[in-house]
């Protein structure tokens, strides 16, 4: 499964990306540079491209907004998720402590990055094949690769769930 991640950098690009997104995929809305009624409108008009492309919609921010704005998930920090059900429930996770954390909380999937390289922290360390596949095999839920991901670097990771924020888009 393919997972595109917004933010500042690929708004110019997210209509696009979203309409070309192979079917039955997902979105996670982050747009943290905006204010609210901005933010909800953006979140609107990305929504209503995902779900023509049969496509998962995940929100970052609390429960209530999320099934407020009609989302499917959430996204955000593992102890700040709640429990609503019906809602799909997913983190991040950098190291083994959050990997534990995303575990405790139970959450339904676990981003671990940065796989490799990024523009997102330039000139940062990254996980790399090995310690990422240590580390995802310590998760009790899905992990979803994520950092410096391309579909060529999924297939050298050898995995099947993957995210990126410039990767796709």
């Amino acid at each position: 499964m393919l997972w595109l991640l917004s933010d500042e950098r690929n708004d110019a690009r997210l209509e696009w990306s979203l309409a070309t997104l192979p079917k039955g995929n997902a979105f996670v809305f982050r747009h943290y540079h905006l204010k609210e009624v901005a933010r909800r409108k953006r979140f609107e008009e990305l929504a209503s491209i995902a779900r023509a492309g049969d496509h998962l919609v995940v929100l970052s921010g609390d429960a209530n907004l999320a099934i407020k704005w009609g989302a499917d998930g959430i996204y955000g920090p593992p102890g700040k998720l709640g429990k609503l059900p019906g809602l799909l429930r997913l983190t991040t996770a950098h190291d083994a402590r959050e990997i534990f954390l995303a575990n405790r909380a139970k959450v339904d999937g676990v981003f671990l990055s940065p796989v490799f390289p990024t523009r997102s922290h330039p000139g940062g360390g990254c996980l790399g094949p090995d310690l990422f596949h240590e580390l995802g095999a310590r998760a009790e839920m899905p992990v979803i690769a994520l950092g410096g991901m391309t579909a060529e670097r999924a297939k050298t990771l050898d995995w099947p769930r993957w995210a990126a924020i410039d990767g796709l888009s």
